[in-house]
């Protein structure tokens, strides 16, 4: 299937690496298929700093900080908006603060590339309708999903890696 990730770079605080464009479509492209998605999909992937973040942070979620990753899912219970030019369902928006997944790369001691494709992994997981807020079996479910998807990027998982869970 076609799956189209558009990706913006809108802060200029880190120098996005060669090649995390690359690895964020094969994240994105990992979800799907692991989750067996039909039909094609679009999802818009935004770098932005970590003072946009907290922006849009407070402005959805009432939490005037900022945080590694947002998602805006487009789709409530698998239905989905889709483009009437391609035929493709709109999945939602990804927003990562570059500052912030490089200082949790450093925290861990791992690439930017890593954490980057962790938190476009979990992302994706939210805009398919997954989610970890309230705790629980959801929870423990959607870590596992992102886990076999790392696993599958080559990408296992050492470390808690999103702020929220620690």
């Amino acid at each position: 299937m076609s799956h189209k990730v558009y990706i913006t770079n809108d802060q200029n605080k880190v120098k996005v690496p060669s090649g995390l464009r690359i690895l964020i479509r094969r994240a994105c492209h990992a979800v799907l298929e692991y989750e067996h998605f039909e039909g094609s999909a679009e999802i818009s992937v935004t770098f932005v700093d970590n003072e946009k973040i907290a922006q849009l942070n407070e402005q959805y979620r009432n939490k005037p900080q900022a945080t590694d990753v947002l998602s805006f899912p487009l789709g409530e219970n698998g239905n989905y908006d889709i483009n009437q030019e391609t035929g493709a369902a709109m999945l939602g928006d990804i927003v990562i603060s570059m500052e912030r997944a490089m200082e949790q790369a450093e925290l861990y001691g791992h690439s930017l590339q890593r954490e980057v494709a962790f938190l476009t992994v979990h992302s994706m997981f939210h805009l398919l309708g997954y989610d970890h807020e309230c705790g629980g079996l959801e929870a423990v479910r959607m870590r596992e999903k992102e886990e076999a998807t790392l696993i599958q990027l080559g990408l296992p998982r050492t470390v808690s890696y999103s702020a929220d869970q620690v």
